[in-house]
């Protein structure tokens, strides 16, 4: 089986890292071909051996983009496509169509009640989901809330598959000598407690809330963001407003290490991981999330959580992760509830039950089933080919 999977962009984001991590599993041969912005994650695919083309397209109404990735589909007689992102899966579905494709799966990555990847829905938006999504055999959700969102937009259940975002267990397991390292490139005290925050700077995220938590907290408490975004500028502001410019470090955007040898990617600092190794807790103030990619990464690093949402952990049954603590969107709350992580002492640093719950090798058996499904014969017709 040959598949072509379509994304709108690889910079360093959940759904683009997900993705790499995925085809690391999955035991096809598989191509990317990205819309725009071909940035780190496009590097790392690459020096994984995964061929990325980039189609360089002008912006959402970029049409010349179309006829373009219909013909590289044709040219690459791919079994299946699988689409990421809204613009992608847009485009994508409808090209794989005209191009005869045998089989259409698209991921929905980023699907809230009140916005989609960062962006407020509104009936335009949901009109033209719904018909790019009449164009695929099966949308996949990657946690059940999501399905049920999708199942009250309108999509019928069984052309909903719902397979989790997945984690490399090992490479987030705690490395008390990642965490030294990473706290000396860092600059940061050994003995101070660092809540970290991990995703990307954006408002939705509301790492706000944190830079204002961080104000009521004792002095030797350090605010480590990792992640890039428009609201890097925001936040610095409001860190110099509260008087605890210097007590919050930016990290920048960290993509997983290239290999499995839990080096970096980059030569300026330490990777996601070792981030995580240096943090004493994960502080996730999103209202609104579709998974809680790095919430679930956190526990694999054996992390204490303090969110206030996580598709991830919610869908689970109680107990599986037990110091994952849903906490309102509010400073005030937040800062007592990191008063009380740093007051319980440090834990063991081992992984719950929802880590190892969310395995990649169990999500990329997972989609290879949908995979199998999609490529099943149908009566549908394709767009400008025969029925598939």
């Amino acid at each position: 089986m040959r598949a072509l999977h379509i994304i709108t962009g690889l910079g360093v984001g959940g759904a683009e890292q997900q993705l790499r991590l995925l085809l690391r599993h999955l035991p096809i041969e598989c191509d990317v071909v990205t819309l725009t912005n071909p940035g780190p994650v496009a590097d790392g695919l690459r020096a994984d051996g995964v061929r990325v083309t980039n189609l360089a397209m002008g912006g959402n109404r970029d049409l010349s983009a179309l006829p373009r990735l219909t013909r590289l589909i044709r040219r690459g007689r791919y079994d299946l496509v699988h689409t990421h992102l809204y613009r992608a899966c847009l485009y994508g579905r409808v090209a794989a169509r005209l191009a005869g494709v045998r089989a259409v799966v698209a991921t929905e990555h980023s699907l809230g009640d009140s916005q989609m990847e960062g962006r407020p829905l509104n009936s335009g938006v949901r009109a033209l989901y719904l018909a790019g999504e009449r164009l695929g055999r099966s949308t996949v959700a990657v946690s059940p809330t999501v399905a049920a969102r999708l199942t009250r937009w309108g999509i019928p259940e069984p052309r909903i598959a719902v397979v989790p975002n997945g984690i490399d267990l090992d490479r987030f397991r705690y490395d008390p000598a990642a965490r030294e390292r990473a706290r000396a490139q860092l600059g940061l005290p050994k003995q101070a407690f660092v809540v970290g925050g991990i995703g990307r700077l954006a408002p939705g995220k509301r790492f706000d809330i944190l830079v204002q938590a961080l104000a009521q907290l004792p002095p030797d408490t350090r605010l480590l963001l990792v992640g890039g975004g428009p609201e890097e500028g925001a936040l610095r502001r409001r860190a110099e407003e509260t008087g605890v410019a210097e007590r919050v470090v930016f990290a920048g955007e960290r993509p997983y290490p290239t290999d499995g040898s839990g080096g970096s990617d980059r030569s300026d600092g330490p990777d996601l991981p070792a981030l995580t190794s240096a943090m004493d807790v994960l502080a996730s103030p999103s209202p609104e999330e579709a998974f809680g990619l790095a919430v679930v990464e956190a526990l694999a690093a054996g992390l204490p959580v303090r969110h206030s949402s996580c598709p991830a952990v919610e869908d689970l049954p109680s107990g599986a992760a037990p110091d994952a603590v849903r906490i309102p969107c509010d400073p005030e709350a937040y800062a007592a509830a990191l008063a009380g992580v740093r007051a319980a002492g440090p834990g063991p640093r081992t992984a719950p039950g929802a880590a190892r719950h969310y395995c990649v090798t169990r999500s990329a058996a997972r989609l290879m089933d949908v995979y199998a499904a999609a490529l099943v014969p149908s009566s549908r017709t394709p767009l400008g080919g025969s029925p598939s």
